[in-house]
């Protein structure tokens, strides 16, 4: 038995508690929604959330209905690092001041893609520098899903979205994918990780990791959106699995500057069998899915170097 194997067969303490309850309006097959369950069964009930705008936040609290079941805020698309800094601030303040008992409360950001490395990232950098304790959980489903598939800085190279369409002169995005938890890891904070509910163990592990840790913690996680992605519904945790197989999205963690790589393969599988699956890819020719595999087999050579693994 591989080390893959591993994840999904070793036995492991999860609570059936559901701090994210059912009944909400996420779509069929939404790979966000399940990674969403996976964290909150990690984060335990002693916690603060922050959300930004976005898909999370639309699907789980139609009022007057809400999913959750922690203390949850919905803050604007630009702001979670922000306001999660400052509720954590202020709750130190009032510990210092003798109003309110010390307790094991955590504080927790939520933010999709576009609210993270594109519209909040300001925030959230100036939240990493300044070092406030607290976990930020990026949800990377590569689009604007929720406004209507709109590119975003996470999209991958090549895909087409409404505003990185294909034509005669375009094939879809034409800038390659934002390496956000490296520039998390560029801020020095004590915890980055990349994770994906494919693996839901590996990703509950380091949410937990993450909470846990004194000083800002960043987790990025794969979300399969068959809405954006053109794929069918069933096929989330086959297609997040190829995702990590073929090493376009390498599940690894950073702790305290020290790269771990959490999965490898002995060889990659090839892109073409996590594009195929996908109608956002449908139209990109041999070259220039060549052109991919060369950069993510590049790409995965330096991480592999960073950690060490030959």
């Amino acid at each position: 038995m591989d080390k893959e194997d591993e994840e999904l067969f070793v036995p492991r303490l999860v609570t059936t508690e559901e701090n994210f309850a059912s009944g909400h309006r996420a779509c069929v097959g939404c790979g966000e929604a399940l990674a969403v369950r996976h964290v909150c069964k990690a984060l335990g009930k002693d916690v603060i959330i922050v959300n930004a705008t976005g898909c999370i936040e639309i699907f789980s609290s139609l009022l007057p209905q809400t999913s959750w079941r922690v203390a949850w805020i919905h803050t604007l698309f630009e702001n979670v690092g922000a306001v999660v800094s400052g509720i954590e601030a202020a709750y130190k303040a009032r510990v210092r001041k003798g109003k309110i008992p010390a307790t094991a409360v955590k504080f927790v950001g939520f933010a999709g893609d576009g609210g993270t490395s594109d519209i909040g990232i300001q925030a959230l950098s100036g939240a990493m520098e300044r070092g406030h304790n607290f976990l930020y959980c990026c949800f990377d489903n590569e689009a604007y899903m929720n406004t209507g598939i709109q590119r975003s800085s996470s999209t991958p190279y090549g895909a087409w979205t409404t505003t990185a369409p294909v034509g005669k002169k375009s094939i879809g995005q034409m800038t390659w994918k934002k390496n956000m938890p490296e520039i998390a890891v560029a801020h020095n904070i004590p915890y980055v990780a990349t994770a994906c509910p494919s693996y839901p163990f590996d990703l509950m592990d380091k949410v937990k990791k993450g909470i846990e840790i004194e000083g800002p913690a960043y987790v990025h996680i794969l979300s399969v959106c068959p809405t954006g992605w053109r794929c069918p519904p069933n096929l989330s945790i086959e297609l997040g699995r190829l995702a990590v197989e073929t090493g376009i999205f390498p599940l690894y963690e950073v702790i305290n500057g020290e790269y771990r790589l959490s999965f490898d393969f002995p060889e990659l599988k090839p892109v073409r069998e996590y594009m195929k699956k996908q109608g956002r890819f449908r139209h990109l020719t041999e070259d220039v899915i060549e052109r991919i595999q060369a950069r993510v087999e590049e790409e995965y050579l330096k991480l592999k170097e960073k950690a060490g693994v030959k």
